[in-house]
C-alpha cells in the first residue's frame, strides 16, 4: 500500500501567530501587527512603546516616554538608542536583546519571542537608511592585508564603498602584493607598521579597541555586492532578500 503523504507544514503569518496575540497591547491593523514593548535604562527605568510588525519584516516603534516626545516612528536600534539602554561606556548593545514585550506576566527579549522570526533584514535596513531619525551607519574599522611577496601587513581604510571594494578584493585575492594596493601606493622595501600603531584601528569609542559593536561591521549593504560571487557575498545577498 502507498503511505500517505505527510501534509505540508505551512508557514505561519503574523496574524496567526498564536504566541503573538498574547502580547500586552496586542492588535490587529490591516498590513500589520501592534504590541506593547519597552526597553530598560538604568538612568531612566522602563521606556515603553508600542511596536509595529508589518507584513513585509518592516518593524517600526512609536515611542511613549512621554507626552512630550516628539521623535516620531523609530526603528528598533533608533528606539533602543533613543531609551539610553547602554553600559557605563556608553555603548550600545543589541536592540533584539533590550527591547522586550510582555508574554502574560513575563517580559520576555524579541529574541525570545516569535515576534523577531518576521524581521526581514531588507526592509530594516532600507529604512535604517532613509529614517529621518536614526543618523547610525555602519563603521568599518581598518584592516589589514599580508602581501604574498614580502609577508608584511598593509593597513586598508575602509571609509566608504569604494574603500571596502578594494579590501575586499584583496582579501580574496591570494596572491596579493604591495605593488597591488590602490590609491597609496607602497612597495614591499616599505617597513610594516609597528605592532602599537597596528592597534589603533579607528574604532569611535575607544583608540586601542580589540574589536565591538561600535567599529566592526558584520555585513551591510557598504562592504557586501550583489556582483560578487563569493560565498560571503552570496549568503549576505540572499539573506537579506525579503
Amino acid at each position: 500500500m502507498r503511505k500517505k503523504a505527510s501534509p505540508k507544514r505551512k508557514n505561519v503569518g503574523i496574524f496567526r501567530d498564536v504566541e503573538i496575540r498574547s502580547a500586552d497591547g496586542y492588535k490587529k491593523g490591516s498590513s500589520y501587527i501592534e504590541v506593547t514593548c519597552g526597553c530598560t535604562s538604568k538612568g531612566h527605568g522602563d521606556i515603553v512603546g508600542k511596536l509595529r510588525v508589518y507584513r513585509n519584516g518592516l518593524f517600526l516603534i512609536s515611542c511613549e516616554c512621554s507626552s512630550e516626545c516628539s521623535q516620531g516612528l523609530l526603528t528598533p536600534h533608533g528606539f533602543e538608542k533613543h531609551a539610553h539602554s547602554a553600559d557605563s561606556s556608553g555603548m550600545v548593545w543589541s536592540w533584539k536583546n533590550h527591547i522586550w514585550v510582555t508574554m502574560g506576566e513575563v517580559k520576555l527579549p524579541l529574541s525570545k519571542t516569535s515576534l523577531i522570526s518576521h524581521y526581514k533584514f531588507s526592509a530594516n535596513e532600507e529604512n535604517e537608511v532613509s529614517s529621518h531619525h536614526s543618523h547610525r551607519r555602519k563603521f568599518h574599522r581598518d584592516e589589514f592585508v599580508r602581501c604574498s611577496k614580502c609577508k608584511k601587513e598593509r593597513r586598508f581604510h575602509l571609509q566608504n564603498k569604494e574603500e571596502c571594494r578594494i579590501y575586499h578584493d584583496a582579501v580574496a585575492n591570494r596572491h596579493w602584493k604591495c605593488a597591488d594596493k590602490l590609491h597609496d601606493k607602497i612597495s614591499c622595501e616599505e617597513d610594516e607598521e609597528r605592532d602599537s600603531r597596528k592597534r589603533c584601528r579607528g574604532c569611535p569609542r575607544f583608540m586601542r579597541c580589540e574589536g565591538c559593536s561600535e567599529c566592526v561591521c558584520l555585513g551591510c549593504l557598504e562592504c557586501r555586492y550583489f556582483d560578487c560571487q563569493c560565498r560571503t557575498c552570496v549568503d549576505f545577498i540572499r539573506n537579506a532578500q525579503p
